[in-house]
């Protein structure tokens, strides 16, 4: 695909997929710690029309008075305001940056041959295959496994063995955000899937004039509040990439575990918080969890050359060889030109740190930099 194409579209999808993720995320959380913050009525009327609890706030210069039936209203309000687009729409577009980015450059950006010696039709078959296997295996686990405790410990086994067996797959990065694709496409399929139908069927038994059956939607609110727990992971995932000291760690897998379970902890004590119960030890837990992660996973000194004094003619020949062919031109990727003499060593930093301590660049080692090169390029920037 021609670079600038590719650059225009990663653009527009990733505009709208932002601003989509951002509605749908606003929406969840919302609505869930609406629904945890509901408290009985006052109102001895409203208990007798069926309501089971209400939710006062303020904002936007005035109060709302929010109420929650136990399953349906007496008579079908009109206008009645959907959510959905919000998830498809942040799906959709993840999926097509996904093939854009991915599949159509998957030599370099899925494959890894220090990883795994694989065709670009296998790394994408792999990739396919985990987004639909991810939501089998998660749909199975709902539909056999009642016990909450018991689905959050199966659906956890499921992740960390997704994050070690693309790990042991797939280019660093690329697993990084496979494991996160794969746990939107669960939270969009539960959408689509399970809490669109459930409202379709309230409405359904209601224009009927049957009873509404209250089963559909309690398993909807049992997705809802999964999806509410994997925010924080996937928003993770999707962050990750520009923060090489991650994913291009020996232990990469583990590192997303660790900081995938961190961020869900704290996204529980929000959840407690929000029913006004004791939450402090998980928000404490959770943030040390992931402090403590940080701390272990800081990169480690850059190997020294023994070489004495490296001369910067030398960088630049290596510069030249193994990274100017993405970094140069308007279209080099951050803007990161590394062209000039200027350009490489204000650069200094960032090639140490991407190239030496993470290794991740070049992406997939695409151009074949040896690690004499690496310790070249350690020493050299040791001088700096």
């Amino acid at each position: 695909m021609d670079p600038y194409l590719s650059d225009v579209l990663d653009l527009l999808l990733r505009l709208l997929h932002v601003v989509a993720g951002i509605a749908w995320i606003g929406a969840s959380l919302y609505f869930i710690r609406l629904d945890l913050g509901l408290r009985p009525p006052d109102d001895e009327r409203d208990k007798a029309k069926g309501i089971a609890g209400e939710y006062w706030g303020v904002h936007g210069g005035g109060f709302y008075h929010s109420q929650k039936y136990k399953v349906a209203p007496e008579k079908l309000p009109e206008p009645l305001h959907w959510f959905k687009w919000e998830a498809y729409t942040t799906w959709l577009t993840g999926f097509v940056l996904l093939v854009v980015l991915y599949y159509f450059d998957a030599d370099v950006r899925l494959v890894d041959p220090q990883v795994a010696d694989l065709e670009a039709w296998q790394a994408i078959a792999i990739s396919v295959g985990a987004l639909a296997g991810g939501w089998v295996v998660y749909d199975v686990l709902c539909r056999l496994v009642r016990s909450d405790v018991a689905l959050g410990v199966g659906v956890a086994a499921m992740v960390v063995a997704a994050a070690w067996v693309l790990g042991e797959l797939l280019a660093p990065r690329a697993a990084y955000l496979q494991v996160g694709v794969v746990l939107g496409t669960i939270m969009a399929a539960n959408v689509f899937f399970t809490i669109i139908p459930a409202h379709r069927e309230l409405i359904r038994a209601k224009e009927a004039g049957r009873e509404p059956d209250a089963a559909p939607g309690i398993s909807a609110k049992r997705r809802s509040v999964h999806n509410n727990y994997l925010t924080l992971p996937v928003v993770f995932t999707m962050l990750a990439g520009h923060f090489p000291f991650t994913y291009g760690h020996e232990h990469a897998w583990l590192v997303l575990v660790g900081v995938m379970a961190s961020v869900a902890v704290i996204r529980h004590y929000f959840n407690l918080f929000h029913q006004e119960k004791v939450a402090w030890p998980f928000l404490v837990a959770g943030v040390a969890a992931l402090v403590a992660i940080l701390i272990a996973i800081k990169p480690a000194d850059a190997p020294r050359a023994e070489t004495g004094l490296v001369d910067t003619a030398r960088v630049e020949q290596i510069v030249e060889q193994r990274c100017a062919t993405c970094h140069s031109g308007v279209a080099a990727p951050n803007g990161v030109r590394l062209e000039t003499r200027v350009q490489i060593e204000a650069r200094a930093g960032d090639i140490e740190e991407q190239a030496v301590r993470t290794k991740a660049m070049p992406p997939g080692n695409s151009t074949g930099i040896t690690d004499e090169e690496r310790d070249v390029l350690a020493a050299w920037a040791a001088q700096r």
